[in-house]
């Protein structure tokens, strides 16, 4: 089923995906994104990448090095990070973030723009208890909302820092001071873009056998402020859409607003062999993602965390 949709990504300094840019996946290059609350430059990195623009390197060197091989992990979101001063306006008022964004501030993760609860796969609780007990303790959010999310702290949601930072104290000490750059890498091997597929210690499914249509949305934003500094799209398209050329149709954009492309993936959605919804057993898939990463985090005491 993955084979009948093309992947593009696009990314902004706020939701206006209008205002958006085609992000060149698996180059070395960088987008640069300026707003007045900060400055980004942006690479995406996809592991067997076959989406747009047409002629994109499936693979990048970032792959084969350590400890991506060894992680086998299959995508990264990283970028370089340079928060910028309030306006005068605004450093005038009574915000405590006068030097810089708090740790315990900037949120990174997904969010939607209407519900997606009548589209969780069974086995999804189960899902997020692997990810919150292992992989993203610091993840939170409500998939059954309006308007869903799920956001961690950044400190421990990009890689590099991530048990350091799951200590509250550390948060609140951390400042990402106005100026400074700071460089965030976002990657793991659980989800595979190549094949539409989300691959946990025993739980595994397709992912287009649940896709509503919406876009799976990347947000870099402070819960304090509401400020949002980064917006990453991945934005699913028929391949029937495409020209000869690789470009997109005049109006596939609608597809990915609950259009036709909604309605032709719920028509083909089934339950694929791979999957193991079917059978479904919690115990053994929390079991298997204990014996996979230890003991999970909530079970640790502080003295554990460096």
């Amino acid at each position: 089923m993955a084979d009948k949709y093309i992947l593009r990504i696009t990314a902004g300094g706020d939701y206006d995906e209008a205002k958006h840019v085609q992000v060149p996946v698996n180059e070395p290059e960088t987008i640069k994104i300026a707003t007045p609350h900060a400055d980004i430059e942006l690479n995406v990195r996809i592991q067997g990448y076959q989406g747009l623009p047409p002629g994109s390197p499936s693979t990048s060197a970032y792959f084969s090095a350590e400890p991506h091989a060894a992680n086998q992990d299959q995508y990264s979101i990283s970028f370089r990070f340079t928060p910028k001063a309030p306006t005068a306006a605004a450093a005038a008022s009574s915000s405590p973030e006068k030097t810089g964004i708090s740790g315990a501030h900037l949120q990174f993760g997904n969010d939607f723009d209407r519900p997606i609860r009548d589209k969780l796969p069974p086995g999804f609780n189960t899902a997020m208890r692997i990810v919150k007990w292992w992989i993203d303790p610091g993840l939170d959010g409500d998939a059954y909302a309006d308007k869903p999310h799920l956001y961690g702290p950044a400190l421990s949601s990009f890689n590099a820092r991530m048990k350091w930072a799951l200590s509250d104290a550390n948060k609140d000490r951390f400042v990402f001071e106005y100026g400074k750059t700071y460089g965030l890498d976002f990657f793991n091997p659980y989800l595979d873009f190549a094949n539409l597929a989300l691959r946990l210690p025993g739980f595994q499914l397709s992912i287009a056998n649940y896709w509503d249509g919406q876009a799976l949305r990347y947000v870099l934003r402070n819960k304090e402020t509401g400020d949002v500094y980064l917006v990453v799209v991945f934005s699913l398209f028929l391949r029937e859409d495409l020209n000869e050329d690789g470009t997109l149709r005049e109006g596939a954009q609608q597809h990915t607003a609950g259009g036709s492309l909604a309605t032709q993936v719920s028509t083909d959605r089934k339950k694929p062999d791979t999957d193991n919804e079917h059978d479904h057993d919690e115990e053994a898939a929390l079991k298997r993602a204990r014996d996979e990463f230890g003991v999970p985090h909530h079970e640790t005491s502080a003295d554990d965390v460096d």
